[in-house]
């Protein structure tokens, strides 16, 4: 049984693995000839940033907002109370940069409805946006000085209510092997996911890092009350909108999405959120994606090798393992052009195991720990206090 279970596991994460790399191809075609493509459709934008505290990069973060290579755009922060220390943070920067119109919000506490406080913070930047073409990005997004020019072209469709961006992780200087970890996951594991679903079925979703959205996409899926009640917002506002026929895209530009240096308990327990709220908004895709991983099932056959004097055979199970996530992560890294694709690569069989660690404590309960309160799961995804 051992041997079949290995054998099974290692034919659907091969399988996977050249549908990842089928999709990288396409995805690198795409966006070579966007790269190409003129950037002269330049609307006013409102970039809206909620923030909530501090973390390690966020100085840098915030000033390639502020060195946007963009005609006309004004950039909006709001945090829940003036003495936070992310917006206070964003008005020292913004100092640095009088030329850029920026303006400095206050929200107050959510109200019970909006278990959500991104989205709530969302709301009131809204409601002070001046623009209806909107960009809107987390606290930890980095980008490059043409990052405006390329997401607003995808507003030039009148068709199109948002666009969002894959992100290539990245761990800051020194950052520990966890964060590492965790970067080339979100580099690696999330992008092979997008890129495959992008290539069979279109674009149902949103990956909310960073997004070019109407104004009015929000109110067409009912409204930020409604988006408040859920985790995975970003997820909910893309799938509802394409349910719609309403025009939904994965774009080319790459953003980089910094990754905290934290503990390996920490960078556990982040992480798990994530799966167990994707456990809960796509059920039966999550359940699937357990065949997605390779290096489990590698190690079963290593087990059965060696447990049935069959060594050799278990040793070349493992190394099919190995190989096939090399494939994976090399197709991956060198499209998002990461410089140090080569190291994630080598270690990303390792990010493999990880994943399938945390894809099988996704199932083992339904409260987390965020920003200092405790929330639970509900089915579709929507989150309530757990106090």
């Amino acid at each position: 049984m051992l041997f079949w279970v290995s054998v099974t596991g290692l034919v659907t994460s091969s399988i996977y693995c050249f549908m990842v790399m089928a999709a990288s191809v396409r995805f690198g075609l795409r966006r070579k000839r966007e790269q190409q493509s003129a950037t002269q459709f330049l609307p006013p934008l409102s970039v809206l940033k909620p923030l909530h505290g501090i973390e390690e990069g966020m100085q840098r973060n915030l000033e390639t907002f502020f060195e946007q290579d963009y005609p006309e755009f004004e950039l909006l922060f709001c945090a829940r109370q003036e003495s936070d220390k992310g917006l206070q943070l964003a008005r020292s920067v913004g100092e640095v940069y009088p030329h850029v119109r920026a303006r400095y919000l206050t929200c107050g506490e959510p109200i019970p409805e909006f278990h959500n406080a991104k989205v709530f913070s969302l709301e009131k930047l809204d409601s002070a946006a001046g623009y209806d073409n909107f960009i809107t990005s987390d606290a930890d997004v980095r980008v490059g000085p043409h990052y405006l020019r390329h997401m607003a072209q995808y507003l030039r469709d009148p068709k199109v209510a948002l666009a969002s961006c894959v992100y290539l992780g990245t761990a800051h200087e020194g950052a520990g092997f966890a964060s590492q970890l965790d970067a080339v996951g979100k580099s690696v594991e999330m992008t092979s996911g997008v890129l495959v679903a992008d290539m069979l079925e279109g674009t149902k979703f949103a990956l909310g890092a960073t997004m070019a959205v109407r104004r009015q996409s929000f109110q067409d899926v009912g409204g930020f009350s409604e988006l408040g009640q859920f985790y995975a917002d970003d997820f909910v506002l893309g799938n509802r909108l394409a349910a719609q026929g309403k025009g939904v895209l994965l774009a080319t530009h790459v953003i980089r999405l910094m990754v905290q240096n934290s503990p390996f308990a920490l960078s556990f327990r982040n992480q798990l959120r994530w799966m167990q709220s994707t456990r809960r908004s796509r059920p039966w895709g999550h359940l699937g994606s357990g065949l997605t991983f390779s290096m489990p099932f590698g190690l079963m056959g290593l087990l059965w090798g060696l447990s049935t004097a069959h060594s050799e055979l278990g040793l070349m199970l493992l190394g099919l393992a190995v190989v096939s996530r090399w494939l994976q992560a090399g197709s991956i890294l060198l499209v998002l052009e990461d410089p140090e694709w080569l190291y994630s690569t080598l270690i990303y069989p390792l990010r493999d195991l990880l994943g399938s660690l945390l894809w099988i404590a996704s199932y083992t309960g339904e409260n987390f720990y965020y920003r200092g309160k405790v929330y639970r799961l509900k089915q579709g995804g929507m989150v309530e206090s757990a106090d």
